[in-house]
């Protein structure tokens, strides 16, 4: 029991490391975006509940270097700005599984069928997730669809309950403007954006107080549970694989989905697996579900979109990374060209990791201890 514990506070201890730098990272990005991309262009292209809000969204996602938690903040920061729920969901798929990082290092170890497989795949996977969410999970969307500009994030949008200050969008003489963007003055709607000048305390505020407190708990839970199944995967893994061959693509789904990898960390591990004995389509199956989800992320989506649209981001990616798998072993069992021949064959944490990883939990623990101490007021 002792060993037990003492595995789970160092995988608990390795996963902030390995975790915390891109967490802030993201957040800090996503108070930069905020203030300098307007919420009315957000609202346009990403707001409307169809396909295309849907593949700009994937598309703008593919190309940022960002891992599955440094998304976290940033799809936070566009649904609060009024993205709608199948557009959240589709830039939470593809951002961390497709970043210019990340395809890079895919054509570096795999060449490039890998890599252009992986991208193209992960693109689809986003596309029908949006496309999905945007279908079946409506909750809330009249009212959203039917606020007002300077109301774009209702607090009733699955946020816990929490109200949200957009500001400089929304004013104490919000009253004036709703008469303003009812009336024909079209430039008196559009100058408000135009007007608002950067601030990099405001992007502090935002990302730090707003964006950081409003994820604190399910980051919490995320890093708990994401410990707790790193220590109970067992070490032998490899030899389970290839023993259950025809298991490989559930086992690796039931592993990926919950644990933290970024994409091109998974590259080394998938390489492994494929050296090992395993199949290329369970080796790329790890590739697509783990970067792009863990249990961090999944507890964020289930607060910000919902159940409904926690099951569809789930199924999507498990049944369209199992798909695209055997598609990939189709391809290599039809053709002469043997997976491993593509291969072109984790350092411990450092200084800027350990103090990412301190400063996370800092806000973390003052986040939950001030909604602690606020609900037993």
């Amino acid at each position: 029991m002792t060993a037990f514990i003492i595995d789970f506070f160092t995988a608990l201890i390795d996963l902030s490391n390995a975790m915390a730098p891109y967490i802030l990272f993201g957040l800090f990005f996503a108070g930069i975006l905020h203030e300098l991309v307007p919420e009315s262009i957000v609202t346009k292209h990403l707001g409307k509940e169809s396909i295309s809000s849907v593949i700009k969204s994937t598309l703008f996602g593919i190309p940022l270097p960002v891992c599955s938690c440094g998304v976290i903040p940033l799809a936070t920061s566009i649904k609060k700005s009024g993205a709608s729920k199948g557009a959240t969901l589709s830039f939470l798929i593809s951002t961390p599984i497709t970043g210019v990082d990340s395809i890079l290092a895919t054509y570096g170890m795999f060449g490039w069928i890998f890599t252009l497989y992986r991208v193209f795949t992960s693109m689809i996977i986003a596309i029908f997730a949006g496309i999905m969410s945007n279908i079946f999970d409506k909750e809330n969307s009249e009212a959203e669809h039917t606020m007002n500009f300077s109301k774009i994030v209702p607090s009733s949008v699955n946020t816990g309950g929490n109200s949200f200050s957009l500001a400089p969008i929304v004013s104490q003489n919000s009253e004036k403007l709703d008469s303003c963007c009812s009336s024909t003055q079209e430039s008196c709607c559009s100058s408000r954006d135009e007007v608002k000048k950067f601030s990099l305390k405001k992007a502090f505020s935002y990302a730090f107080g707003t964006l950081l407190s409003d994820i604190s708990k399910p980051l919490l839970w995320g890093l708990l549970i994401g410990a707790l199944i790193t220590v109970a995967i067992p070490k032998n893994l490899s030899d389970i694989l290839i023993e259950y061959s025809w298991l490989s693509y559930i086992i690796v789904i039931a592993i990926a989905i919950p644990m933290y990898v970024c994409a091109t960390a998974s590259l080394p591990i998938a390489a492994a697996l494929m050296l090992s004995g395993v199949s290329a389509g369970a080796a790329f199956v790890f590739l697509s579900a783990g970067p792009a989800t863990n249990t961090v992320t999944m507890g964020v989506v289930k607060k910000m979109l919902g159940t409904k649209s926690l099951y569809i981001y789930l199924l999507s990616i498990a049944l369209g990374s199992i798909l695209f798998g055997l598609g990939l072993d189709y391809v290599f069992s039809i053709s002469d060209i043997d997976p491993k021949s593509l291969l072109h064959m984790h350092e411990e944490a450092g200084l800027i990791e350990m103090l990412s990883s301190l400063i996370l939990w800092a806000y973390i623990l003052y986040f939950s201890l001030k909604t602690y101490f606020i609900k037993k007021t």
